[in-house]
């Protein structure tokens, strides 16, 4: 199983959210590991442009995409079982699903903005990691990427919404990795849950339409996804339960 003599050779991951840009990005560089990649997304035909692109990429590859509701509980264990099933493994789960919403000021803060973001960005983080917990913990390297923003530790004005949503899926993976250490085996720990923390995200369509934009401190899709496939260099001890920066601390 797997594509090769890659890194991941023989791991099976699976990204959620991943017919975007960084999810684009993120199966190609899996694939390229030699991953088995399962991603999803809620767009049937971004999805499946994202998984055409990796297989054409890498001749062989094993890429599939599967249009799964992550915010049912029981479509993501039906999403999970299944791959696992079928591969016999899971070592990792990549959270990329993302959206945003902001206002001019404090006071013009939305609560419906809040009600989105809180289904994108918490309730599929919840999902996903109840609903892989068992097998990654099952992995002999299993882990939970969780993809965050800077401004989750420092939230401004018109980014409450946001950044309140960000900083609750950073605990509630955190939380996740505190799950990892209290029930690792007696080999010592080899699953773990991390988080990813940018400033933003830029990709060449980005660029594209904004040429003189400067994009100051924005980390790259392919940076992220290299940094995404770095997780499984370092011990599960290493990463689990750290946030790793990869823009400057606020």
């Amino acid at each position: 199983m797997g594509n090769g003599n890659g890194a991941l050779s023989g791991s099976v991951i699976a990204v959620a959210g991943a017919g975007g840009p960084a999810g684009r990005a993120a199966l190609l560089r899996l694939a390229e590991a030699g991953a088995v990649v399962v991603g999803s997304d809620n767009n049937a035909e971004r999805l499946a442009e994202a998984v055409d692109a990796a297989r054409y990429a890498h001749g062989g590859a094993t890429v599939v995409g599967e249009k799964v509701d992550l915010l049912d509980l029981q479509s993501t264990r039906d999403w999970a079982d299944h791959i696992e099933k079928e591969f016999g493994r899971v070592d990792g789960v990549v959270h990329l699903v993302g959206g945003w919403r902001g206002s001019s000021t404090f006071t013009h803060t939305g609560l419906s903005d809040w009600d989105l973001l809180e289904r994108l960005l918490i309730r599929t983080v919840q999902h996903t990691s109840l609903a892989f917990f068992d097998a990654l913990q099952r992995s002999d390297h299993g882990r939970y990427i969780l993809i965050s923003a800077a401004g989750a530790s420092r939230p401004t004005a018109g980014n409450a919404a946001y950044a309140a949503a960000k900083a609750a899926a950073e605990a509630w993976t955190l939380a996740m990795a505190d799950g990892f250490r209290k029930t690792a085996g007696e080999g010592g720990l080899t699953s773990a849950a991390t988080v990813l923390v940018v400033k933003a995200l830029v990709h060449d369509a980005m660029r594209a339409e904004r040429p003189h934009a400067q994009f100051a401190g924005f980390t790259d899709v392919t940076d992220l996804a290299e940094a995404i496939a770095g997780v499984w260099e370092k011990s599960a001890s290493e990463v689990n339960g750290n946030r790793l920066w990869l823009t400057e601390k606020p």
